[in-house]
């Protein structure tokens, strides 16, 4: 008994250890980038326009187009990056569709032979690719994720798509406006919220990472510090030259 109820414990125990972080990221990981590229490329531009010596007025207008434009553009390369993706695997499903309709045998006989490779039983092989095909739906999901490696019933949106880059991006871009849409009229505060905002979407980042998240905070922090002070140096440089 007490054998039972260790065994018992320990299948218990590697249950609950044996668990995996999401390694593609899911959804945290192209919003929580999706920001950070509007946070940083955003407060590059206001940095550089203010190193021109720039007046308020074109300070804010040149922030607010940047979030405009950058949203725009991440929304509409997003749309048909995706929507070109699902077009190509619909494609291919339609041709998978179309061969498992005119020769069910071949695709059968590829299926159980892909199984036999991956060291299964031949008779194992085939009998379950024999029991797959008799559902023509599953058998087109099962030939697509071991020949495309795509699930059908889960294409990606490219509308989602266009729609979730456009927010986070607009969101990073916001932070360094947004003090002077509240009346702020010195570089300050937008810098002090854009650099609060990169340590924080740096910390976020460390769920789908093995680094700690006061690393990924400070390197990102770094590094858009660095964009921000090199195009700050750069609007001293050319504002001087023009002037």
């Amino acid at each position: 008994m007490a054998i039972i109820e260790t065994e018992a414990a320990l299948h218990e125990a590697h249950r609950d250890n044996h668990t995996h972080r999401d390694v593609t990221g899911g959804w945290l990981r192209p919003a929580v980038f999706g920001a950070m590229d509007g946070l940083v490329s955003n407060l590059a531009l206001m940095t550089g326009v203010a190193g021109g010596d720039a007046g308020h007025r074109t300070l804010v207008l040149s922030g607010l187009a940047g979030l405009a434009a950058g949203a725009f553009s991440m929304a509409a390369g997003e749309y048909t990056s995706v929507a070109s993706q699902r077009e190509m695997v619909e494609a291919e499903l339609d041709v998978e569709r179309r061969q498992l309709r005119r020769h069910p045998e071949d695709e059968e006989a590829e299926l159980a032979a892909l199984y036999e490779a991956r060291g299964v039983d031949r008779d194992l092989a085939r009998a379950v690719a024999g029991q797959l095909s008799r559902d023509p739906e599953l058998a087109l999901e099962i030939h697509a994720r071991e020949e495309l490696g795509v699930d059908p019933g889960d294409l990606p949106s490219p509308l989602v798509a266009a729609v979730s880059s456009f927010g986070s991006f607009a969101l990073g871009a916001l932070l360094p406006v947004l003090p002077y849409l509240l009346g702020a009229t010195a570089l300050w505060p937008a810098l002090l919220l854009a650099f609060l905002g990169l340590f924080l979407c740096g910390a976020v980042v460390a769920r789908v990472t093995a680094r700690t998240w006061w690393y990924s905070g400070l390197r990102q922090l770094a590094l858009g510090g660095a964009a921000a002070g090199v195009t700050y140096a750069l609007g001293t440089l050319f504002g001087t030259a023009v002037g």
